[in-house]
């Protein structure tokens, strides 16, 4: 079984699934293989799925898979799925690429830990009249859901912090409240400060009990101390503190607030209009009481012949991840989503005849099981044959390539504008805006063509343009997971 593909994670269903759904998702994902793709003998995905749909849809078979599977899941459930199972022997370097996906036992989701929770409020001149109030309400609201067991604080920094509501457990919530109701905005802008006050006020908490998760809302750059947060962020993700990092409006450094939560395995969010402060905030809050795993990473132990050249957390939301080190940081699994991601692997020429073991190690914390440095792995085979096999990736991972390839698009255009190479960055960003539209994202192409009209008159690309471009292209990777979730 250690070796077998998980025929719930082909099939995009759950394991609770009926057998009208086991049906219903074979059919559907099937119908996405081109005619000439369907002989299993020569294309292994579709092989896996016709496996798969077996396996399930006969209750004797499914229950000795189900029996076996849960001995080898263990405390966390761990699928890979690959691009390829084969290379040629060529004289150039290959892609494989690796979708994997996390799961917590089938009732975590049952479970609610307590929460931990600070809220970072930069309370700037900038951030006064309609976006503070949009923050003070989403703040109660919050509050309003959090229960007795979590603990909360608030933070609200300009050239300093002032600590408005210290860490405590949440018993007045209307006392709570009012305090939020009276932050007020004045000065400037140093993040550093209200950073360090809100973890100040987390380590009030016997941490080990909670999930702790700072989130920081900011409208603008922070004045020489980028270096002071980034590093603060790093020694508080060893203490399993996430941090989500929201951007309101278009005057702020998003390099920035991407580095910030990198160690964490965190989010970082744009918010172009203060109405959405309520909904992104609630959203991204709504999920950490059913945290069942933290600090969940991969260690970056491959062969010498493989490189890891870029990976994209896809589940429960889309940010790019530093593979850069010797472990690379995930973030946390939720009862009520996988934790899934894109790893984007670079194989050197090999002989033929040569057979590539790719050990991917985990590494995770498990509280509610007293579990520390988890181990969970999986290894995938790469066969190296002669001439170039052809490709059969599934279709889960050719609509995640490509979307991150959109996103990789956008990216490289911005580069190369920021770069001064205006004529390379007009012509990437048309390409782009003609592959939105033929996908059929019309929302996000309309506004890529209107960067393009300005990159080519202006010779300079705006800041909130660009912004929505990022994040824009992001959640086109986080939708399409979704997608390959659900029947069509």
């Amino acid at each position: 079984m250690k070796n077998q593909p998980d025929y719930y994670a082909i099939l995009g269903i759950s394991p609770d699934a009926t057998s009208e759904e086991v049906r219903e998702a074979a059919k559907a994902l099937g119908a996405r293989f081109p005619k000439d793709a369907r002989d299993p003998s020569q294309n292994v995905a579709y092989r896996q799925l016709l496996e798969a749909y077996e396996v399930l849809r006969d209750p004797e078979r499914r229950a000795a898979y189900d029996a076996a599977r849960q001995a080898r899941t263990g405390f966390l459930d761990l699928t890979v799925q690959a691009s390829r199972e084969s290379i040629g022997a060529l004289d150039n370097d290959q892609l494989l690429y690796l979708l994997v996906d996390i799961r917590p036992p089938h009732k975590a989701a049952e479970r609610r830990r307590s929460i931990n929770l600070s809220l970072v409020f930069d309370c700037s001149t900038s951030m006064g009249g309609k976006r503070l109030e949009r923050v003070k309400i989403a703040a109660a609201q919050v509050i309003e859901r959090l229960s007795p067991e979590d603990v909360v604080s608030v933070i609200g920094f300009s050239d300093r912090a002032q600590t408005i509501v210290p860490a405590a457990r949440v018993n007045n919530k209307q006392l709570l409240i009012s305090r939020i109701d009276r932050m007020k905005a004045s000065g400037g802008t140093e993040i550093f400060q209200g950073l360090k006050a809100g973890v100040k006020e987390m380590r009030k908490a016997m941490m080990s009990r909670y999930v702790n998760h700072l989130v920081l809302l900011t409208d603008g750059h922070t004045y020489g101390d980028e270096e002071q947060c980034i590093k603060l962020a790093d020694e508080i993700s060893k203490q399993s503190v996430t941090i989500t990092a929201f951007g309101i409006g278009g005057d702020w450094n998003d390099k920035f607030l991407d580095e910030l939560v990198t160690a964490s395995g965190g989010r970082s969010i744009f918010i172009e209009e203060p109405d959405q402060i309520i909904d992104y905030l609630q959203e991204r809050i709504q999920g950490l009481g059913t945290v069942y795993a933290q600090d969940v990473r991969l260690l970056a132990n491959f062969p010498a012949s493989i490189s890891c050249s870029e990976v994209m957390k896809l589940s429960p939301f889309a940010q790019p991840l530093d593979c850069g080190g010797k472990e690379i940081a995930l973030g946390v699994v939720e009862g009520r989503a996988p934790l899934s991601a894109l790893l984007e692997l670079k194989i050197k020429p090999q002989p033929a005849g040569r057979r590539l073991e790719i050990p991917l190690d985990f590494r995770a914390d498990i509280p509610v099981e007293q579990l520390q440095d988890y181990p969970f792995d999986a290894r995938h085979t790469v066969k190296v044959v002669p001439g170039d096999p052809d490709l059969s990736p599934s279709p889960s991972i050719v609509r995640a390539v490509q979307m991150l390839n959109l996103h990789r698009m956008n990216e490289r255009a911005w580069s190369e504008a920021e770069a001064g190479q205006l004529d390379m960055a007009t012509k990437r960003m048309e390409r782009l805006t003609s592959r939105l539209m033929a996908a059929g994202h019309t929302k996000l192409a309309q506004q890529a063509m209107m960067e393009t009209q300005r990159l080519s008159r202006m010779g300079t690309a705006s800041s909130e343009g660009r912004k929505k471009m990022k994040y824009g292209t992001r959640s086109l990777i986080s939708k399409t997971v979704r997608f390959d979730k659900e029947d069509d």
